[in-house]
């Protein structure tokens, strides 16, 4: 089992329910200060970082909170705090600006929810040991977290062309992208011990802010 909570991680958690729990129950809460495309390119550009504390229900909080739990202690670890904290709100901007980047020309598209934060943690995680073990809910054996990294994004790429479910892919994709960069800035080391797997999760990134802005048409 990975590391678990730590003081930061749980303010972290804390700040998500309480906003989230006050979006639960006052719409003109989550209204004002989840991200919308069209109020993010005018003047309210703090929907990019608000909306990363707020949720659509309690499946959607958990699921976040309980992956944020299981690899931001790992992380926060072998990083330290500060460097964690980076990595975070670097992955939540990250994901909000792909978003933006991708809806441009939706006004009307929003979201809300850490999922690009999470994403990025995640990312960050399996770019610091690609051989750790994932469990999935539906798979009973480990799945190396390399093999992870690269199907969650050709599923997330997937997931954004086909608009599946009512899933923020972009911001998904965003903040994996931006968890990827960020470890590998704080810490360089990794472009030499863990060069192979550094390369296989580049690929797919590459591919995708070479070519992304052509998903829409194909």
């Amino acid at each position: 089992m990975l590391q678990g909570v730590d003081s930061i991680i749980l303010l972290i958690i804390i700040a998500n329910v309480l906003f989230s729990m006050k979006g639960f129950d006052n719409y003109s809460f989550l209204d004002k200060y989840k991200f919308q495309v069209g109020r993010v390119l005018g003047k309210e550009k703090i929907r990019m970082f608000t909306s990363g504390f707020l949720h659509v229900d309690w499946m959607h909080l958990g699921f976040n909170m309980y992956a944020l739990y299981m690899f931001g202690g790992f992380v926060s670890t072998l990083l330290g705090s500060i460097p964690f904290l980076i990595v975070y709100f670097g992955s939540l901007m990250a994901g909000s600006l792909y978003t933006l980047h991708y809806h441009k020309n939706e006004p009307y598209y929003s979201a809300v929810g850490a999922s690009g934060a999470v994403s990025g943690v995640v990312y960050s995680a399996i770019l610091l040991n690609p051989g750790l073990e994932l469990y999935l809910f539906f798979i009973p054996i480990p799945i190396p977290g390399y093999i992870f990294g690269v199907g969650y994004l050709l599923y997330s790429i997937y997931g954004m062309k086909k608009q599946l479910g009512n899933i923020g892919h972009a911001a998904h994709l965003g903040g994996a992208i931006g968890g990827f960069i960020l470890t590998l800035i704080l810490n360089p080391i990794l472009f030499t011990t863990n060069t192979i797997f550094v390369i296989m999760l580049a690929v797919p990134i590459i591919l995708l802010l070479l070519f992304g802005d052509k998903l829409k048409s194909l």
